[in-house]
């Protein structure tokens, strides 16, 4: 052993074996844990509730003003008459089904001006946790701590989780499901209300809503109006119900009320919201494969398909409307994912995780025979799969974003399931209802899909996932027809003669394949070379790729749930919080700047006035509406101004993710000041791992909010909803309201 070795040698037997303890302001915690984990802190840091104000089953409280907004989003009711505020990004799929050329809500806006013009939106639901519950020892009755795969444990545990969700809603109109938490060591229950009948109510502008675009998306300083307005309706008894005319605005248990105080550097601010999915406790390798393979993969098939969309959305207003929700969703984790790689190396993600696993496999050796037994061979074992695992990883990357990501690909894939209910003879009722459903579905497929648009994509795509993927786990169809594509892997010609012979390219033909499907009659389905292709790439991924990815992604997961217990054993002084998986989360922090690169600085805050320095009536990322220039311009600012501009946006240091947009961010007062909407680039890492000095969430001032819809959309009757409290002056015909919210007392 040379001296290097044994200097690397002796250093990693010298490592301490002190607590990582979570650094200041990351973490997303559960509500329901507040009072144990965080409160002391939350208030030392500035919030003036106690945990029972922020959760609390017996009593209104700010989670009773926070809904899961569609699924992937967050909102907050800002009103007694059940009005909900989110993102512009988050409503961007209802404005853009309620848009066409004629009415092109997108780029000029929406708004009600009374209830009557409030817009449905089927489908779109609003949900309310009503209260959470710690059900691990149910969950876990009967299950085998050893000697079971990973497969049957899991079974073993929905069964359990599909019966103790069900008795906990039995005999009322609520909902419930289970949830694992640090990699299913625990579970929780959450019981919820859920509302169907919501109504879009305001939207902005894209050129103030969508403002800086994808050029600025992920970055700071931001000047995004990214909000929008819907209303929720209930039943006579206030109680969820199908839209109905008849149906009256929610009456909440608790509405946020609005700050008109602002914020200032240290201000503590309360992130409330329901983050997506993040994996801070991840190994070396897992974090080695995102950072190694499937980000830049992903990275690669996006921009790919983002310029294929680009080319034809600036082309024609139709391609526009139809692809813009579609191609917001692209660039989005496209942008994410490129900050992600750069923030994981910056911060040498990789062999700091390899640091914390040496200090792990210190703390195993050092202890007794059972944990040398229960530990002794995870991380050697975590890395075999890891590795072995790989190829398929990246296999299976290629299939979902580059092959699904053709669209009359994934349409025809939607279809095949038909022809086989036609082979096994099922009931002709089963089969008609079957394609009823389908028939609905093509419906709605071709109201926001362009062929030739299409066709340029699955051109750009297809050579990428022929090219990129191992040749050991290609389709031997997609390895013949790459052999007659030109040297330079140009498959435009392929891609011509596909949409020219498939009749799944166009409505028509769609739906004459449907009509002999019921027939009985499969062939112009399975023979469709749509079909063909998108068939025998899935069977061969179901059959070579996905049960050997799967065999490894279920060790890992059973691997990381033991390493996930280890270590809070090892670390016991360490307040732990599980990763984010779409449940309701707190996340708390404080306003503040940060230096995003040697010598640069980023201040707290910006202004109107800097939309008018961004202001390029070139660059479509970049137009300024007439009549907010016209306002700027005469300083008509209402009650909103501060210093003579309006703020529009401000950076904290809570810890957030995908999920979090259209969160409320709180004062420690319990009032609203702002709505939740991106990350800064920097920062975009801390889904695995996170930096206090550059991870920061970027938020909407609500007093940007409420000068739009006042003064811009002439919509204060939206105002008068809205219960406003501090500032100098208040809104037109609104006094100011006291806060709801019992406070805790100043000693």
């Amino acid at each position: 052993m040379q001296f290097s070795q044994r200097l690397a040698l002796l250093a990693l037997l010298l490592l301490p074996l002190l607590p990582f303890p979570a650094r200041a302001d990351e973490g997303m915690w559960l509500p329901l844990l507040l009072k144990q984990l965080n409160e002391a802190d939350m208030q030392k840091k500035g919030l003036k509730l106690t945990a029972e104000d922020i959760y609390s089953v017996n009593k209104g409280s700010l989670k009773d003003a926070v809904v899961q907004f569609g699924g992937g989003c967050t909102g907050e009711i800002i009103s007694n008459q059940g009005l909900l505020l989110t993102n512009h990004h988050c409503g961007y799929g209802q404005i853009q089904q309620h848009s066409s050329v004629e009415k092109d809500y997108l780029t000029n806006g929406y708004w009600a001006m009374n209830r009557e013009q409030e817009l449905p939106n089927p489908g779109l639901t609003a949900t309310f946790i009503v209260r959470m519950e710690d059900v691990t020892s149910q969950v876990l009755t009967g299950v085998p701590t050893t000697g079971i795969v990973e497969a049957e444990r899991e079974k073993l545990v929905q069964a359990n989780i599909q019966r103790v969700a069900q008795a906990a809603v039995q005999g009322t109109h609520y909902q419930g499901f289970i949830r694992p938490f640090f990699n299913g060591n625990e579970y929780y229950l959450f019981i919820t209300e859920v509302f169907q009948d919501i109504r879009l109510v305001g939207a902005p502008p894209s050129a103030i809503g969508k403002f800086g675009g994808d050029t600025d998306n992920w970055m700071w300083p931001r000047h995004t109006g990214d909000f929008s307005l819907f209303r929720i309706y209930a039943g006579p008894d206030n109680k969820p119900a199908p839209y109905s005319p008849a149906n009256k605005p929610f009456t909440p248990r608790h509405h946020l009320p609005i700050s008109l105080s602002g914020i200032k550097p240290g201000d503590f601010t309360l992130v409330f919201g329901f983050p997506g999915r993040t994996n801070e406790y991840l190994t070396s390798w897992g974090v080695d494969e995102t950072y190694s393979v499937s980000n830049p993969a992903k990275i690669k098939v996006r921009d790919a398909k983002l310029k294929a969309l680009d080319q034809d959305m600036k082309a024609s207003d139709k391609v526009r409307i139809q692809y813009a929700a579609k191609y917001a969703g692209l660039a989005n984790y496209w942008k994410k994912w490129i900050g992600e790689n750069r923030g994981l190396k910056k911060l040498d993600a990789v062999s700091r995780k390899r640091e914390q696993e040496a200090r792990f496999t210190q703390w195993v050796q050092g202890g007794d025979e059972a944990r040398k037994a229960g530990y002794g061979q995870l991380l050697p074992q975590l890395e075999q799969n890891y590795r072995a695992g790989r190829d398929y990883t990246l296999a299976r990357d290629y299939v979902t974003e580059a092959v699904l990501g053709v669209e009359l690909l994934a349409y025809a894939n939607s279809l095949l399931p038909l022809a086989e209910m036609v082979a096994q003879k099922v009931p002709a009722a089963d089969l008609a209802k079957a394609v009823e459903k389908a028939r609905g579905g093509t419906v709605n497929f071709f109201k926001n899909y362009n062929a030739p648009t299409d066709q340029k994509v699955a051109a750009a795509l297809l050579p990428i996932y022929a090219q990129g993927t191992p040749p050991a786990l290609l389709p031997d169809y997609v390895k013949t027809i790459a052999r007659t594509q030109p040297a330079t892997g140009n498959w435009t010609a392929f891609a011509s003669q596909l949409y020219g012979k498939s009749q799944l390219a166009t409505q028509a033909g769609a739906m004459r394949v449907l009509d002999e499907v019921l027939k009985g009659n499969t062939k112009p389905l399975t023979e469709d070379p749509a079909a063909q292709l998108i068939n025998a790439v899935i069977t061969h991924y179901r059959a070579t790729i996905l049960p050997t990815y799967t065999k490894h992604a279920d060790n890992i997961a059973l691997l990381q749930r033991t390493y996930v217990a280890g270590l809070r054993q090892m670390q016991t002084d360490r307040k732990f919080y599980p990763d984010a998986n779409s449940t309701l989360r707190v996340a708390y922090g404080q306003v503040a700047g940060y230096e995003p690169a040697d010598g640069a600085k980023y201040a707290y805050y910006t202004t109107l006035d800097g939309i008018m320095e961004k202001a390029d009536p070139t660059n479509p990322d970049f137009e300024v509406p007439a009549r907010l220039v016209e306002l700027y311009q005469n300083k008509d600012y209402g009650p909103y101004a501060v210093d003579g501009t309006v703020p529009v946006a401000f950076i904290a240091t809570n810890h957030t993710t995908g999920g979090n947009s259209g969160s409320p961010v709180i004062n420690g007062r319990g009032e609203l000041i702002g709505t939740n909407f991106d990350r800064n680039w920097e920062g975009t890492m801390s889904d695995i791992m996170f930096d206090p000095d550059r991870v920061r969430n970027i938020t909407l001032d609500v007093r940007y909010m409420l000068f739009v819809v006042d003064k811009y959309a002439g919509a204060g009757h939206l105002v008068k909803e809205m219960t406003l409290v501090g500032g100098s002056q208040t809104a037109p015909g609104k006094e100011v309201q006291k806060i709801k919210v019992k406070r805790k007392q100043k000693a």
